[in-house]
């Protein structure tokens, strides 16, 4: 029986609503029944190709659902299970699995160019991002889906699988901030918003929120937050006048722009770290001086993933949740069919809100 799903049919098209037919989950796969997926700016990077998959895809990755049927040498998970999505999960062999640093796999979308489904008129179709969430049921490999722990509501796990584990990961993994220190962050969408959470889970002192939109101010705050600027090229002025004219501890970038980059590296104080977490395009050109690097001393550092390992930080982060300490509804702005995804696409673009979530 055919599923409707969202399906790119080529880079810069519309996305199409369109029913597709799924196969049953052979040798090391799984079948899943999504119960929600969110809609993150990953996805619109594919549509425009600042990131680059095949063609024709469904697209989705951040997901949560309920497990349908498995196929052989799958022993983790069985039907009736609760799962979050992995969208990119680690080989555990080349060097960077090697290494230990799991989120730089060098196979992790490797399933990208396999064939998913197909539409009901016969057209092979492509996993976007591995997992295909934007469908009421999808196909994945066995490595593609964690177990969700008890506690968590399904819907909102979706949040789980993209959005929180980067913002997470960028606080914890990546800049590692400690207790008390002051913390920038640039972009106030879903993983900005994640960003802000995690900052107040670390401890951190003055917590500062950067965006475009006034608008988004009561939503940062309710996130950590403690103070709120709308960006400006007079930004990082703003950010020292608030922290004693020193700048910010750490300062997370989460737009992926370079007038944001650049802002977050000027709001950072000497000695302190940038994390860029925001995925920009080529023709994001940031440009620094031999000078400045060495004079202020910043460590400058990209984020991918958050730097995580899902199976080891999703039990830490349903932990939080369980605790209240992580809101996950304070995230979500708006809840969809799967008809809206297009709407939300174009709120995106515009800057508005935090996450849509597509309920299934």
């Amino acid at each position: 029986m055919a599923v409707r799903a969202a399906v790119l049919p080529a880079i810069g098209s519309p996305l199409e609503i369109t029913g597709i037919d799924l196969p049953d989950p052979g040798p090391g796969q799984v079948r899943v029944r999504l119960a929600a997926a969110g809609v993150c700016h990953s996805d619109l990077s594919l549509t425009d190709g600042t990131m680059r998959v095949p063609v024709p895809a469904v697209l989705g990755h951040e997901g949560a659902g309920t497990v349908l049927a498995v196929g052989e040498e799958v022993t983790h998970v069985a039907p009736g299970d609760a799962v979050v999505l992995n969208w990119a999960p680690s080989c555990g062999t080349c060097h960077a699995c090697g290494l230990g640093e799991v989120w730089l796999c060098a196979n992790a979308l490797g399933g990208a160019a396999a064939v998913h489904a197909r539409t009901t008129g016969g057209t092979d179709l492509h996993p976007g991002l591995n997992v295909a969430a934007f469908a009421e049921e999808t196909v994945v490999a066995a490595s593609c889906v964690l177990p969700l722990p008890d506690g968590v509501p399904l819907a909102a796990a979706a949040l789980l699988g993209c959005a929180v584990l980067t913002g997470y990961g960028a606080v914890h993994h990546s800049a590692r901030v400690r207790a008390g220190e002051t913390v920038a962050v640039f972009g106030a969408g879903g993983v900005g918003l994640a960003t802000l959470q995690a900052a107040r889970i670390a401890g951190a002192g003055r917590i500062v929120a950067v965006d475009v939109s006034p608008a988004k101010e009561e939503l940062a705050r309710r996130a950590g937050a403690t103070d709120y600027v709308v960006a400006s090229e007079n930004t990082p002025r703003e950010i020292r006048a608030l922290t004693g004219g020193q700048g910010v501890d750490v300062s997370v970038e989460c737009a992926g722009r370079a007038v944001s980059i650049r802002a977050a590296w000027e709001s950072t104080r000497r000695g302190g770290r940038t994390t860029v977490v925001g995925i920009g395009g080529k023709d994001q050109q940031v440009t620094f001086n031999a000078l400045e690097i060495f004079h202020w001393g910043r460590t400058l550092s990209g984020c991918v993933y958050g730097n995580a390992n899902p199976a080891e930080d999703l039990p830490v982060l349903a932990a939080h949740v369980r605790a209240g300490r992580l809101d996950l509804d304070a995230l979500v702005t708006e809840r969809i069919a799967l008809d809206g995804i297009p709407a939300a696409f174009e709120n995106m673009r515009a800057g508005k809100g935090g996450r849509a979530l597509v309920v299934f």
